[in-house]
């Protein structure tokens, strides 16, 4: 039997704001509330959806709270060791290199166990994307301080502050490997607010469709709060993020098709 459509049907569809995209699955998130990982999850499911390549997309998550990934994204995912995944991402892509793949790293496995990694595939200009997030500290084991982490910015291991002197300063990866020949496309985003949202939607698909291009790596990274570690509510986490982090992080391109963008 057809069902037949009332007029008050056609009045939803035409006032329908968002619908929730087919690749998230059901199951429940198990982030924090109020961090960045949940909605950069449903953007990068809504940019495979629109660009209509769920069966040709493989994600590779390692160690770190993003390790759940495939929990919640309808599409090939493939594990890897702490700080490995643009090692498995470049296996896979050489093997693959039709499909559309891409690493989804914290600042701890990315920027510290992993930094060898991350260096050295984008040197070599490999054609992957990396969904970097960062939120100043080891988020997953505790909270302790990691190579992102800001100057006299408290951590489990840094009770009192980085001190520079004894700690050593941040590591700023991002801007690091915008400077090597091998990086296509490199921006920094956030998803606090809905303009920063749409924002890093943009950059997710940028970074899908310069694997087309064929013309090296893309890396997206996302600045996040991260309340639990940070030992406040998520407005809190979320103002200090902007006027503690953004400074020392600015946000916005940094590399386009290969080149560097003047800031000055």
């Amino acid at each position: 039997m057809t069902k037949r459509i009332s007029a008050d049907d056609i009045v939803k569809e035409e006032n329908l704001v968002y619908k929730k995209t087919s690749l998230l699955t059901k199951n429940v998130m198990h982030y924090c509330p109020g961090c960045g990982h949940g909605t950069l999850h449903r953007l990068i499911a809504e940019v495979i959806e629109e660009m209509n390549i769920q069966s040709e997309t493989i994600g590779i998550t390692p160690v770190g709270c993003s390790v759940l990934m495939y929990n919640y994204l309808d599409i090939d995912m493939q594990g890897a060791a702490h700080g490995r995944a643009p090692a498995l991402a470049t296996a896979v892509k050489r093997l693959m290199p039709g499909k559309y793949v891409f690493t989804y790293q914290g600042d701890g496995d990315l920027a510290a166990i992993g930094t060898a990694e991350t260096i050295h595939a984008c040197n070599r200009g490999e054609n992957f994307t990396i969904f970097f997030i960062n939120n100043g500290i080891y988020g997953m084991t505790g909270g302790q301080m990691a190579p992102t982490t800001l100057p006299e910015m408290r951590s489990s291991t840094s009770p009192y502050g980085r001190d520079v002197k004894m700690m050593g300063n941040p590591l700023n990866i991002t801007e690091l490997v915008a400077r090597l020949p091998g990086t296509y496309y490199v921006t920094r985003q956030a998803v606090h607010t809905p303009a920063n949202v749409r924002k890093a939607k943009k950059a997710i698909r940028q970074a899908f469709e310069s694997q087309k291009l064929n013309k090296g790596l893309s890396l997206v990274e996302i600045l996040s709060n991260c309340n639990s570690g940070w030992k406040m509510s998520p407005l809190q986490a979320n103002k200090w993020m902007v006027e503690n982090m953004f400074p020392f992080y600015p946000i916005g391109d940094i590399k386009l098709e290969g080149k560097l963008l003047d800031k000055e």
